[in-house]
């Protein structure tokens, strides 16, 4: 009797379709960038090849999986990094500048079993992120002047709404990588003619206070160096007077005979003085 059923080619396809099944329930091949959730009678039963924060490529928990047949079902979760974008966001600034801002976040799923559980899906986790990015996005730059945005702040700006990201995606076994924005506009048309132009007149009252400062530091640091100047020659004439007199006398004579003067009027000036006149006593031996 079982010989002639092992003979009979349907029951034997049907017994080797029977171990094919069961061997297709039984093992699973979980490669490396893919985690697994075991879940037996659909409740968390442990996890398999999950990932752990510095782990080399070859050396995880990859491989072949054992399950018991018909009762644990694997649930593949990505390993990798995903994306999240945001497009044409809209955004009002402290500054009452309504801009569009596309921005995106890179995260990862580092808690397997609870993304399963909460989430149940990378897609369901990405639509879950989705708003809670566009939150975050909105609470940090609704703090923000329009001007910052393109200021070295930026970076500041962005790790600020990371970190509030990340407190809310924790809840489904979520780490946020980065988040970076793309662009922030203003809308076409008198909103960003009006941004420019106070941009700008922000820019040159900027400049013109710093050109103010600049000439008060340079009025400060000239008088200062003329009252040490005056200092120093006061310190080194009262040494010998004869000779203050006599240098004082040279630089008037300097003066007034045109040599300090324009080079093609040097030589020019004449002066008609008696050989007495105490203006030439410095010709006369300083008597």
């Amino acid at each position: 009797m079982n010989r002639a059923l092992l003979r009979n080619p349907v029951t034997l396809g049907i017994a080797l379709l029977f171990l094919v099944i069961l061997v297709a329930s039984t093992f699973k091949i979980v490669d490396e960038n893919h985690q697994a959730v075991i879940l037996r009678f659909e409740e968390p039963a442990g996890t398999v090849n999950a990932w752990r924060r510095g782990e080399q490529f070859g050396r995880t928990g990859a491989g072949i999986v054992m399950r018991i047949p018909f009762v644990d079902r694997l649930v593949m979760v990505d390993k990798r990094v995903l994306d999240i974008d945001l497009e044409n966001q809209p955004v009002l600034s402290t500054d009452q500048r309504r801009l569009e801002v596309d921005a995106f976040a890179r995260f990862r799923i580092t808690d397997p079993l609870r993304m399963v559980v909460t989430a149940g899906s990378e897609q369901r986790v990405a639509d879950q992120l989705r708003p809670l990015f566009s939150s975050a996005l909105r609470n940090e730059l609704g703090r923000r002047q329009f001007s910052e945005l393109l200021s070295p702040e930026r970076t500041q700006l962005m790790d600020n709404i990371q970190a509030g990201l990340q407190r809310r995606a924790s809840q489904y076994g979520v780490e946020i990588v980065d988040v970076r924005i793309k662009h922030a506009d203003l809308p076409d048309g008198s909103p960003l003619d009006s941004a420019l132009a106070q941009m700008r007149s922000a820019r040159q009252q900027e400049a013109a206070t710093i050109r103010a400062q600049g000439q008060k530091e340079a009025q400060i640091i000239q008088a200062d160096a003329e009252a040490r100047a005056a200092q120093v020659y006061a310190q080194s004439f009262t040494k010998d007077a004869d000779f203050y007199d006599f240098y004082r006398a040279m630089q008037s004579y300097r003066h007034t005979f045109g040599a300090d003067g324009d080079p093609s009027t040097r030589g020019s000036t004449s002066l008609v003085l008696s050989p007495n006149n105490g203006y030439l006593r410095q010709f006369q031996g300083g008597r």
